[in-house]
């Protein structure tokens, strides 16, 4: 699948234990072992000239009605999976039911024009196969999954073709569906946690969709099967879409198959979906929940990020690990291992065709939030001020590089890269150079992108927590501005 030098090879050895992914929202992240008095051993050498990863390279064709296939040919096991990738997720949603790509996409296997949801359900089983489809409020795309054995790629891609192609979208899934998302939101919405980061997301973006987390209530229960039919068939089309397979097959059979699949499927005429660049706010604010009685207060803190594509994009992944992207980064270990203060602290950043956010955050004991935002504060401004030391930079490279090497065994994350790649332009070798750009990073790099991003004159901070017991705590940073629950 690909081959890795023995210094790459000793490293991913040496990192078994790595952390999950610097990029995962801090509150979904896993507060993870204690790391206070581990010592580190048996760490392999890091040199920028021999952390040469050769990725597998895509064999790619275009079907006569335009939909773009990029292939990873691998033998080894009797399975494909394939991708497939529509621009057209919750920001191409009419401003009015800024939603409707979310909900396309999860009622896209409840029915079609040959197969009822339960027939779907039950021939994907016989054929010992899965499909699933996603798309989210703010994304910039739609995407269906689909894996399945060798033998019986013909009946999947048969199946698959008609959930993507005639969806029918019927009224009472779309109700179960409503009922379901409606129990959901209030469930979340009685969550601090969650209240922070949608309150978080508004003060960065302000009406932007970019800053949505879920649709609103009164969106999901207008929309129609009407609403997805015409979604559906704006953007769901060959021609603004791309696939990606990976498996046991070869791109002349594979072409054949998806000609018989979907050649077919006819074009349309696209509209562009033009939106402004988020700006961010123009200077920095305080604001604050009030949740009475609360026995802990939800703490995010950030500011206007960076685009996929950003040439800042390694020295904020290598800065964002050091300060808050694991059980050993300083948030973590000052917050949590050494002042007790939380059972998780992270930081995290996103980005897209549009700038993402970067942002720590923590959810404390009320009685003491003082503490832990000083503690947030003076790391913010630490590692702004201050270089990293040559340990914590050598560690951070060291585990972001493993972790890579790690991911690519996994035929997933090798699609999910190359959706990537193609998504956001990135360069045909962006893979294959990944260790060396981590390696690049230095210390004044990792400084600038902090001052840049974690601008103090622009940091939004939000509190979810008991007004009387936090308020005058959040005065130090700023006039606190109450805000009402969404």
């Amino acid at each position: 699948m690909f081959t890795l030098n023995k210094t790459v090879f000793a490293l991913v050895s040496a990192l078994a234990f790595v952390p999950a992914s610097a990029q995962t929202p801090p509150s979904q992240s896993p507060a993870g072992a204690s790391t206070k008095g581990v010592e580190l051993k048996g760490k392999a050498p890091v040199n920028p000239q021999t952390l040469r990863v050769q990725l597998p390279k895509p064999q790619e064709a275009v079907l006569s009605n335009g939909l773009r296939v990029a292939l990873l040919e691998d033998h080894k096991l009797p399975t494909f999976s394939m991708q497939l990738w529509f621009n057209g997720g919750g920001l191409a949603d009419p401003p009015e039911k800024r939603g409707v790509a979310m909900v396309t996409a999860s009622l896209l296997r409840e029915g079609t024009k040959q197969r009822s949801s339960r027939e779907i359900a039950e021939q994907l089983a016989t054929l010992g196969a899965s499909l699933s489809s996603s798309s989210a409020p703010s994304s910039g795309e739609s995407s269906v999954a689909l894996t399945g054995l060798s033998d019986n790629i013909d009946a999947t891609l048969a199946l698959a073709a008609d959930v993507v192609r005639n969806p029918t979208f019927p009224a009472a899934e779309l109700d179960k569906y409503r009922a379901r998302f409606l129990a959901q939101l209030q469930i979340q919405r009685a969550n601090p946690g969650f209240q922070a980061q949608e309150q978080f997301m508004r003060a960065i973006y302000g009406e932007h969709p970019g800053g949505l987390v879920v649709p609103s209530e009164e969106v999901i229960k207008q929309l129609t099967s009407a609403d997805l039919a015409a979604f559906h068939a704006a953007r769901y089309r060959p021609n603004n879409g791309f696939v990606i397979a990976h498996g046991d097959i070869g791109l002349k059979e594979l072409v054949a198959k998806l000609e018989r699949a979907f050649g077919d499927w006819s074009k349309a005429d696209l509209n562009k979906v033009s939106l402004a660049q988020p700006k961010g706010p123009a200077k920095s604010r305080v604001l604050l929940v009030d949740r009475p009685g609360s026995v802990q207060t939800s703490l995010w803190i950030g500011a206007l990020g960076i685009e996929r594509n950003s040439d800042d994009y390694f020295a904020v992944l290598v800065m964002n690990h050091i300060l808050g992207g694991g059980p050993a980064s300083r948030l973590f270990m000052n917050l949590r291992e050494d002042k007790g203060y939380t059972y998780g602290v992270y930081s995290s950043f996103t980005g897209t065709t549009f700038p993402g956010v970067v942002v720590a955050s923590t959810d404390v004991r009320t009685a003491v939030t003082e503490g832990a935002m000083h503690e947030l504060n003076q790391e913010l401004q630490r590692i702004a001020s201050e270089p990293v030391s040559a340990q914590e930079l050598t560690n951070a490279r060291r585990a972001l590089v493993g972790r890579f090497a790690l991911s690519l065994d996994s035929p997933q994350s090798l699609m999910a890269n190359l959706a990537t790649q193609k998504i956001y332009r990135l360069p045909a070798d962006y893979w294959d150079t990944y260790p060396q750009r981590v390696e690049s990073v230095s210390p004044s790099d990792i400084q600038r992108v902090a001052k840049k991003y974690y601008d103090r004159d622009r940091l939004q901070i939000v509190a979810v927590g008991d007004a009387k017991q936090v308020g005058e705590v959040l005065k130090k940073y700023g006039t606190v501005e109450p805000v009402s629950p969404m």
